[in-house]
């Protein structure tokens, strides 16, 4: 591919990262209105996550084959008109059973534009693949941002006036990939998934499925309970919006801008060991941070060690697996949406119909995090045999890969 297209592929990814950023945040962001309007519970919050999780997984399960068999931008262009739906459908839901509704569909969207995001960047840089996927996740980041940060400094909490405007942008985005050229399928006859399932490094896929399971569940906690948690501890609204914006999405933006250079030196494997440790103490220091300005340091640095870590182990993916990269990547990226769906389930559960016990509930981050810790530890032989059966260099520095 000349260098041309290969910019104009980059565009077409980040700008679905950054939508995608722009739709993580936005549960998190609605639910305190949604939660008055419609005199929600915490158990009913907790269903609506689970159905925007439940829409991920699915998604990811059949876009990943999808995209192997039939193209990148059949992902993009699928995906992006199932969130312009569900997008302009949210604001006019009449109760929180057509929320959910809406959110799963939005769900479906988003995974499989994530999973065809991330797969082309993993194909442009395939030889400093994890630089360029911490890259390109910046721009999650930034996504992550505007959509608190609009809300509570320019929309007041007008949760009509955000979901009309995130509409907008996802029409421009996929006007934006319908006129962008995309590489052909990287296989051109029907596609089995269960095939996958029979690949000699089906351990390791097992690995890394749960670890990002784990991740993603510590992370879209972050976004979808953080600012009733902040408002449960007597901060407001527009401040935790702002800790949220500011603190958390900044935090990761920071975080995958760093490790977008570190990742040059260091294995993925070896970032993402260190940000488990550091996301046990900072989720920690989160949930006992005593007034606003403590909250607000703690959330950054939780931000910042969680940033690189889903695209350290979604390289580590892309690395292993150089034969059904998308369905491969699309596994390990649907553990993750699985972990949501328990997750969001389990907080819910934990914090109780009037949410009184949701400092209780995100204690789970922090175990969650502990295990991240030795499920790294137990990737490191599978990699190394996995490296001796196929002379691939898994835990390298991306450009040392061969």
């Amino acid at each position: 591919m000349t260098k041309t297209s290969n910019t104009r592929l980059m565009i077409a990814a980040i700008t679905a990262l950054f939508l995608y950023g722009a739709i993580a945040s936005m549960l998190g962001t609605l639910l305190p209105d949604l939660s008055v309007q419609f005199h929600m519970t915490a158990k009913q919050n907790g269903s609506i996550a689970s159905m925007q999780a439940l829409g991920l997984v699915l998604a990811s399960i059949v876009a990943g084959p999808l995209i192997d068999s039939r193209g990148k931008k059949t992902g993009f262009l699928g995906g992006m008109a199932l969130i312009v739906i569900s997008l302009f459908a949210l604001p006019n839901s009449v109760g929180w059973r057509t929320i959910m509704a809406a959110m799963f569909v939005l769900g479906v969207g988003g995974g499989t534009i994530v999973t065809a995001a991330n797969t082309l960047v993993s194909d442009i840089g395939e030889d400093r693949r994890a630089s360029m996927l911490s890259f390109a996740n910046v721009f999650f980041g930034l996504g992550g941002l505007l959509t608190p940060f609009i809300a509570a400094n320019l929309l007041h909490g007008n949760a009509i006036g955000l979901s009309y405007l995130i509409a907008v942008l996802a029409t421009v985005t996929f006007i934006l990939h319908v006129t962008t050229p995309m590489p052909p399928p990287a296989i051109h006859q029907g596609f089995v998934f269960s095939q996958a399932l029979r690949l000699p490094d089906k351990s390791l896929l097992f690995l890394l499925s749960l670890f990002n399971f784990l991740y993603v569940s510590c992370e879209v906690a972050f976004w979808n309970w953080l600012t009733k948690y902040l408002v449960g501890e007597g901060i407001s609204r527009p401040v935790a919006l702002n800790i949220l914006a500011l603190g958390f999405a900044s935090g990761m933006l920071a975080g995958r801008l760093i490790s977008s250079r570190l990742l040059l030196k260091y294995s993925a494997v070896s970032v993402s060991f260190v940000c488990s440790g550091l996301m046990v103490i900072t989720t920690y220091w989160t949930l006992h941070a005593g007034n606003p300005a403590i909250a607000g340091l703690s959330v950054f640095c939780a931000g910042a060690v969680m940033g690189p870590v889903f695209p350290s182990i979604i390289a580590v993916a892309g690395d292993a697996f150089s034969q059904m990269t998308a369905t491969c990547m699309g596994i390990v990226i649907t553990a993750g949406w699985i972990g949501v769906v328990t997750s969001s389930w389990l907080i819910g559960l934990l914090a109780g119909s009037d949410g009184t016990h949701l400092r209780i509930a995100l204690l789970i981050l922090p175990v969650f995090s502990a295990a991240m810790i030795l499920i790294n530890l137990g990737l490191r032989p599978l990699l190394a045999r996995a490296r001796a059966r196929s002379r691939i260099v898994y835990d390298a520095p991306a450009q040392h890969v061969t």
